[in-house]
């Protein structure tokens, strides 16, 4: 069996001119302090003496544009192991130097069910994450590994990432990883680039803005209508065309802050 998805602009609207505005905000206020905004991903700021650098190169330059890095909120030191009946679990390797507490990285990164795996033997871990982009026109995005970001001690796996439109599916966010070296920890700290938001549009010469919005009413109605779709249906993206009829025409509305993080 072969499926295939196509996403069009269904509401007929003319395409528009201006940058594309992606909003941001965060779907939980507490300890929210701890999440960063999301950076564009930039390396005009490293070499531009000699003309023919690659920091002045307008592929690259264009290509980094539409990638935005996501920071680790805490620092993660983790290992696998199994119990006495052979059930898979996390172990936090920084014991009683750990910065946070045990109950509350429980609470937001765990391994899914061994029978999920995509692999056998390659445990999948995941971690909650308040962030949820929307736009409201057609923005497709996806979540990739930071792969401009160069890591002195690779991590022993894969990010498990995803591409979806962001106008009629806005959702929180989760990093997904599959361990490949089990036997090896996973160590990042906080502060480090935990994986880019890369944003496509209808009309590719277009620049993206990326703002934090208000969690409206509006805004918060429409994601409890998509919420938790994933339970009931295997195939979620055959209900975007029923969830932008749903949609209220605006959803974005640009929240005020004494300095511009985007």
């Amino acid at each position: 069996m072969r499926l295939s998805v196509a996403f069009e602009n269904t509401r007929d609207t003319d395409a528009g001119r201006g940058p594309v505005q992606v909003g941001w905000f965060l779907n939980e206020s507490k300890g929210g302090v701890i999440y960063d905004a999301p950076e564009r991903v930039r390396s005009v700021e490293m070499n531009r003496e000699h003309a023919k650098s690659a920091s002045r190169c307008p592929a690259v330059i264009n290509m980094e544009s539409r990638y935005f890095m996501v920071k680790c909120p805490f620092d993660i030191h983790i290992g696998f192991v199994r119990d006495d009946q052979g059930k898979p679990m996390l172990r936090n390797l920084a014991g009683t130097q750990s910065a946070i507490r045990a109950n509350k990285l429980g609470e937001k990164l765990h391994l899914t069910n061994e029978v999920e795996w995509r692999t056998k033997g390659v445990p999948t871990i995941q971690l909650s994450l308040p962030y949820v982009f929307v736009s409201d026109e057609p923005v497709y995005a996806s979540q990739v590994s930071p792969f401009m970001h160069y890591n002195r001690d690779p991590l022993p796996g894969t990010i498990f990432g995803g591409r979806f439109p962001i106008n009629v599916w806005p959702r929180p966010l989760m990093w997904a990883f599959e361990w490949h070296e089990p036997d090896k920890p996973i160590k990042i700290k906080r502060g480090d680039p935990l994986f880019y938001m890369g944003f496509e549009t209808q009309s590719p010469e277009r620049p993206i803005t990326v703002t934090e919005i208000e969690l409206t009413p509006e805004l918060q109605d429409y994601m409890d209508l998509i919420s938790g779709a994933v339970n009931y249906v295997n195939q979620t993206f055959s209900l975007f065309e029923a969830a932008e009829e749903r949609r209220p025409e605006t959803l974005l509305k640009p929240i005020a802050r004494k300095r511009d993080r985007s």
